[in-house]
């Protein structure tokens, strides 16, 4: 029979501790567990042969015997036995803690994060802005709902020295049950009712924060709002949202507003405004000023000039957003048709005669 490296089954070296033998078996356990790879024979096959060199080498004696004389220390039925598809749950974690089992088959979160695991809430904040503000960009400062660890209690719920641990659990945060199906054993591992996972009850309920471990305040945050932005666009800002459940804080989500402007009506990157010019600019043209969102510009009218006709002026629109590039500005132009007396109805046919 050939001798078999259990250390580089195991991917460890000989001198490996317990401790790191247990966590390469740990690692390698959730990769080829047969429930993570239902009707996969060759993840079946390693995992048996994880499970045989874990026996072995997370056994002192059976250590000792097989790095003095190698696999020939044990029996042909001994290997077997190792090997097994009827292998008995409880044996082979016998020597995990239940935080362990629940290591194993949960990805790695430990104790306390099965049921109790929940990423924190997006948070949504209303911001309105004037549209000179979205133009240029601006920095306002917003105050936010922020929960903080109770610093009274530190979190536990409970006043000092009024902690316990729970009965029903017995301190771990879990309740672990097998179920046997077959030849198969199915292990379990559900939060702890009693305890909501934290493995102690408080006896004492924190008088600060009432037993909730964390306390609400508000929190004042800067928000740098970026030139170009449009309505309806949200800006996230990590981490800033609620408080995670031994998992990441959720995000806050500022919702930007651009208020109407009396102005200037904006489509996309582009402004539309409204000038009304004299019967005379419109008959013989004309230069005149207007004000742009940032500036006066100089628009030329040509004669006779129709009302309504529209003007464009390239790049004088919005900012566009993460762009050093400007929309365009329509300039939408009416015609003022004054009342005239019977006189100067005359001398303004002579005129224009």
């Amino acid at each position: 029979m050939a001798n078999k490296d259990y250390y580089g089954i195991l991917g460890v070296k000989k001198d490996a501790s317990p401790e790191d033998i247990k966590k390469a078996f740990r690692h390698l356990a959730r990769k080829y567990h047969p429930d993570v790879n239902p009707g996969n024979k060759e993840a079946e096959e390693k995992f048996k042969e994880i499970n045989e060199a874990y026996q072995v080498l997370g056994n002192a004696d059976k250590k000792a015997q097989y790095d003095k004389f190698g696999t020939s220390a044990f029996s042909q039925e001994d290997l077997s036995g190792f090997r097994s598809s009827n292998f008995n749950f409880e044996d082979l974690f016998s020597d995990f803690g239940l935080g362990d089992i629940f290591d194993i088959f949960s990805g790695g979160r430990g104790r306390g994060s099965y049921d109790d695991y929940e990423e924190g809430a997006d948070l949504r904040y209303d911001l309105e802005i004037s549209l000179e503000d979205a133009f240029y960009g601006v920095k306002r400062t917003i105050e936010i709902p922020v929960s903080k660890v109770c610093d009274k209690c530190k979190g536990e719920g409970a006043e000092p020295h009024y902690l316990k641990e729970c009965d029903k659990c017995h301190g771990t945060g879990q309740i672990k049950n097998v179920r046997q199906h077959g030849y198969s054993q199915f292990i379990s591992v559900t939060t702890c009712d009693k305890c909501r996972g934290r493995g102690k009850i408080a006896t004492k309920l924190c008088e600060k924060c009432k037993g909730a471990g964390r306390i609400e305040k508000s929190e004042k945050i800067e928000i740098k709002i970026p030139k170009g932005i449009n309505n309806g666009q949200s800006l996230r800002i990590p981490g800033r949202g609620e408080p995670g459940k031994n998992a990441p804080d959720g995000d806050l989500y500022v919702f930007i507003h651009v208020e109407n402007d009396s102005e200037f009506e904006r489509d996309e990157e582009n402004l539309i405004m409204e000038k009304e010019i004299e019967l005379a600019t419109a008959i013989f043209g004309d230069k005149i000023m207007i004000k742009g969102i940032d500036k006066e510009i100089k628009l030329k009218i040509p004669p006779g000039t129709q009302s309504p006709t529209t003007f464009r002026l390239k790049g004088e629109g919005m900012t566009l957003l993460n762009s050093n590039r400007r929309g365009d500005l329509f300039v939408k132009v009416t015609v003022d048709i004054p009342k005239l007396s019977r006189f100067k109805e005359k001398e303004f046919r002579k005129m224009v005669g």
